[in-house]
């Protein structure tokens, strides 16, 4: 069983990107794009405040029309954070993820944030999967397992 911490460790890019709550949406947005990531962490003074995603941008700024340089990230972002222990398969969150209707889970631990696992970081844990089912079974047939 693949857990949340195990998947972690398996991404390219370690560690949670953060944002405080009084940046604009604009920089929020070119920090998400300089990273290429879809998500940020919104915390401030340790706290976490939030998340901020691509969708918070498209549903609560452009399509609202502000203007992303004078909106905060507080006004745009989802305040509600579902977060996960790093012993949590990646079945479960998946489950969780399809449930919530949610793209990006935060790994917490007992010393707080350790990661972030996105959906894609859960569909490309599945094609790795199948691979190595495929090439197993490849073996199998062509008698060379």
């Amino acid at each position: 069983m693949t857990s949340a911490k195990d998947l972690l460790h398996s991404k390219k890019s370690a560690g949670v990107i953060t944002v405080m709550p009084d940046c604009s949406v604009q920089d929020a947005c070119r920090l998400m794009r300089d990273r290429r990531i879809g998500a940020l962490v919104v915390a401030e003074d340790g706290q976490l405040r939030g998340m901020f995603t691509e969708r918070d941008v498209v549903n609560r700024v452009v399509a609202e029309g502000l203007d992303p340089a004078k909106t905060t990230v507080a006004g745009a972002m989802t305040s509600r954070i579902i977060a996960v222990r790093p012993d949590r398969s990646v079945e479960e969150i998946e489950a969780i993820m399809r449930q919530e209707k949610i793209r990006h889970v935060i790994v917490a631990g007992e010393n707080g944030v350790v990661g972030m696992i996105s959906i894609g970081d859960v569909t490309a844990w599945h094609a790795a999967e199948d691979h190595q089912t495929v090439e197993y079974l490849t073996e199998y047939i062509t008698g060379r397992a």
